[in-house]
């Protein structure tokens, strides 16, 4: 195994994004990818690393670029104030994870026929959103992840099968958004599922995350859970 990884500028019209892809060099031949969205910090250590497991895992992962230019937040203010745009617009959410898809298929390793899509809190939102906007990928992965429904018009048929892996305790998702999330997916045909997990919060996959006080919390017992199911559910789709 020989893990490699770069960061690729791609556009999203006129802004300026980059991208961080890992790949094993060792393997021979295209192989399925997953792009991978940050959470409301933008794409930062924690997101690269996730690609580097995947990598491992034999696949092609890619960190996307929700913000430009690679702009990670530094406080709570800071990161709400380069993910609200996209809460208020999410045809241009749509647009911009669109934009890092095309992307993705670009890279030399990639099987386009076998792509999926994963994201963390926010990023939850964006790949389900990409879902909705009737992308042709095989699967979307939401963890901990922002489930809220855009306007009617932004929904297209979905494609993917979908997969949610929930705090049940979380304070940014209440019982009455899972519930919509699930009726949602249930009026328009899709192949779901949503794990949710007991005593647990909202960011339980990432390690630093330590304020009760903000809902946020990890959680190892649910994140090796959630690897787990996230790993069945990608071999079951690209199989």
């Amino acid at each position: 195994m020989r893990i490699v990884s770069n960061t690729v500028t791609y556009l999203d019209g006129d802004a300026v994004l980059e991208g961080f892809f890992a790949v094993d060099e060792d393997l021979k031949g295209p192989r399925p990818a997953v792009l991978i969205s940050h959470a409301w910090g933008g794409r930062d250590e924690f997101v690269m690393q996730k690609a580097k497991k995947l990598a491992e895992l034999g696949y092609v992962g890619f960190a996307i670029d929700m913000y430009g230019n690679g702009q990670v937040g530094t406080s709570i203010e800071a990161n709400a104030a380069l993910m609200q745009p996209f809460m208020e617009d999410r045809a241009l959410l749509q647009q911009r994870i669109n934009a890092a898809l095309q992307a993705l298929r670009l890279l030399p390793w990639v099987d386009t026929r076998k792509i999926a899509a994963m994201g963390f809190c926010f990023g939850g939102l964006c790949v389900l959103d990409l879902a909705r906007s009737g992308a042709e990928v095989m699967g979307v992965i939401s963890f901990h992840g922002l489930l809220q429904a855009p306007e009617a018009h932004l929904q297209k048929p979905i494609r993917a099968k979908v997969l949610a892996l929930h705090g049940h305790d979380d304070p940014m998702v209440p019982v009455a958004a899972v519930q919509a999330f699930q009726a949602e997916m249930t009026a328009a045909g899709v192949d779901w599922q949503l794990h949710a997990y007991g005593k647990t919060v909202h960011a339980f996959t990432n390690p630093v995350a330590n304020n009760p006080d903000f809902g946020t919390v990890y959680n190892e017992i649910a994140d090796r859970r959630s690897w787990i199911t996230l790993q069945n559910f990608l071999a079951e789709i690209f199989a």
